[in-house]
């Protein structure tokens, strides 16, 4: 009773622990695999953890404001989830819960893409000359309001509870820090899991440095909509290129205040 109690009144702590333990363990692990770059590692993971204290309060503060809606509309039975049939099943609840969260997350995706101004703000995420775990937290503040925002959204509209959430965040959270990681799935795997989910493999595509590349693999944790949508592609790792071409110089990728300031530039599209 004590753990179910404290799970219940800590979920932004279990969290933050279990996204920094994958982290660090999956970081580690690139390091011992290519000892050689560990000096250049660092400085590049020191970049990108620097977001960490500008997105933090801000995610914590607008995660409170979730949980209070969400609250709302469990009481008062609001939400697509209730014109399911059979929705009170738990595995009919749960499940047709996730997926479509995972729908707005990559509808959320999309968006982020096709308008300058939201543009400006997510690209500091593609800016990222190298990709690896680290690059899971370089994401502007902005951002995280406006995603944070976008989730109230999703909650109104889908009506989980915090239950689904806190399930459906501790799976996003493994998938998206994975889908960083330096390490490609070997061929064959990749094929036969990248029928259903984003694996490193697809993702990598997704932060190549030209379109159409930059604009497929959408998915947050399922790819059956980059299929479904016609926005799925593969691209050879050897021609794989990270960044955004209009945004390729490392003085100012490699520069935490210089990042920040990205989304108040003009925006030049190629």
């Amino acid at each position: 009773m004590a753990i179910k109690d404290f799970n219940s009144n800590h979920q932004d702590t279990i969290q933050l622990i279990y996204f920094a333990l994958i982290l660090i363990s999956l970081w580690a692990f690139e390091a011992l695999v290519n000892p050689l770059i560990l000096k250049s590692k660092l400085r590049h993971t020191g970049v990108n953890l620097s977001f960490i204290f500008t997105a933090l309060p801000i995610q914590l503060f607008m995660i409170g404001n979730v949980l209070i809606l969400c609250t709302w509309t469990n009481h008062h039975r609001w939400g697509i989830v209730n014109w399911i049939p059979f929705h009170h099943n738990p595995w009919v609840y749960y499940i047709s819960l996730f997926v479509l969260m995972d729908l707005c997350e990559y509808t959320y995706h999309v968006i982020m893409h096709k308008f300058d101004f939201l543009w400006k703000f997510h690209l500091v995420h593609h800016s990222d000359l190298k990709v690896d775990v680290s690059t899971t937290t370089r994401e502007h503040p902005g951002e995280t309001l406006i995603r944070t925002t976008f989730l109230m959204l999703w909650v109104f509209l889908l009506g989980p509870t915090s239950l689904v959430l806190v399930l459906r965040q501790t799976i996003q959270t493994f998938a998206n820090i994975t889908a960083h990681t330096e390490f490609r799935l070997p061929h064959r795997v990749n094929k036969i899991i990248g029928l259903i989910f984003i694996t490193p493999n697809l993702h990598h595509v997704h932060h190549h440095y030209q379109l159409p590349y930059t604009d497929r693999n959408y998915g947050d944790v399922l790819c059956i909509w980059d299929r479904l949508f016609g926005t799925y592609a593969e691209l050879d790792p050897n021609e794989t290129v990270y960044g955004v071409d209009t945004h390729m110089e490392p003085h100012i990728n490699t520069r935490f205040y210089n990042i920040l300031k990205i989304p108040f530039q003009k925006l030049n599209r190629k």
